[in-house]
């Protein structure tokens, strides 16, 4: 899986991915985010056109990418709360949120919304880490099955056995 966390694999052309022939790209929900942000990737018809890319994409939740951001981010049950480093704008990132991007991505996995504890962590914490990313695996999968059923959000790219995935345990 070659990764391509804003929508480009660093340091390859296409004739490059052509070549190696990767079977699935791995893009990152909160890079794309905010750069080059939604309204670009939109403009493109997803990100399969903005990358140019008709193979498989996976997306990251934006789990980890919040947690490394430590002193810019307040983790709560409802999301994490952060501030860009560099301009210091403010954002918050739900569970529902990430899906929500991931799904007008048209990404084909997507992955729920995750907290990371650092390392080392006192048994405690990490027990809250896991109980608050079950939380929001059940709260990203209601929106998911919502969103699926609902049409609430306008895809660019046909989602494919949503009965199968609706009917998943959490």
């Amino acid at each position: 899986m070659s990764i391509a966390t804003r929508g480009v694999v660093k340091g390859l052309s296409g004739k490059d991915l052509d070549y190696l022939d990767p079977k699935i790209l791995l893009g990152n929900t909160y890079h794309l985010w905010l750069t080059p942000g939604m309204e670009i990737i939109q403009k493109a018809k997803g990100l399969h056109n903005f990358m140019n890319w008709q193979g498989p994409i996976l997306t990251d939740s934006g789990g980890f990418q919040v947690f490394s951001l430590g002193k810019f981010r307040k983790i709560t049950d409802e999301g994490v709360h952060f501030s860009e480093p560099d301009s210091g704008k403010k954002h918050f990132l739900t569970p529902e949120k990430s899906i929500e991007i991931q799904l007008k991505l048209g990404s084909d996995i997507i992955m729920a919304f995750d907290e990371c504890p650092p390392w080392p962590s006192s048994k405690e914490d990490v027990l809250k880490a896991v109980q608050r990313t079950t939380k929001w695996a059940e709260i990203c999968k209601k929106y998911f099955v919502d969103t699926m059923e609902n049409g609430k959000i306008k895809m660019e790219k046909e989602i494919r056995n949503i009965s199968s995935i609706s009917k998943c345990n959490t």
